[in-house]
């Protein structure tokens, strides 16, 4: 038996589903993108995550620094502070490295203090989550909706008007300024 899977089972039983810690849908659609509102913001309504990309793992290879590799297809964590991203302030899209599928706004990014770059809110429908038992304690993991991509985890501890907290690798995102 993998050692993941004799974890879920020995854990499962044990484990508090997220709905009850106060997560909310990630999945819903966001009432707070304000990228048709605010003539600053690129608009993200025609990007949509319909065509998958699907590459063979010598393809990413190929087509992603180690460093990318790693985290998107390793779910691999970078360190703290080390993303120029942390303090990129200009308006635009945060987008998959690995894809180029937009993930989130510059109006919803917010320095939480934690070293990676953090957002509030995502664009809708671009991206997927999933239970992740790397450190027993069941934690919601996120992910590109288009190529797969872990990109890293949201936590309940942010500020509103979601309360959520992205807490992205920067090395999995591109800016792509307004």
């Amino acid at each position: 038996m993998k050692k993941r899977t004799l974890l879920k089972v020995l854990f499962g039983a044990v484990t508090v589903p997220a709905a009850t810690l106060g997560y909310r849908s990630i999945m819903a659609g966001s009432p707070t993108d304000s990228s048709a509102t605010d003539p600053k913001e690129p608009s993200v309504s025609n990007i949509q995550p319909t065509d998958k990309v699907e590459l063979t793992k010598a393809e990413w290879k190929e087509k992603l620094t180690p460093a990318q590799f790693h985290i998107l297809r390793k779910h691999g964590t970078e360190r703290p502070f080390s993303s120029p991203l942390n303090d990129e302030k200009r308006a635009g899209i945060y987008a998959c490295v690995g894809c180029d599928l937009p993930l989130f706004t510059s109006d919803t990014k917010f320095d939480s203090g934690t070293g990676w770059p953090s957002f509030y809110d995502g664009i809708p429908n671009n991206i997927g989550t999933s239970t992740d038992y790397k450190l027993i304690v069941p934690r919601t993991e996120y992910h590109c909706a288009r190529c797969g991509g872990h990109h890293g985890h949201v936590f309940n501890d942010g500020p509103q008007p979601t309360g959520l907290r992205y807490c992205n690798n920067g090395v999995a995102l591109k800016f792509l300024a307004a």
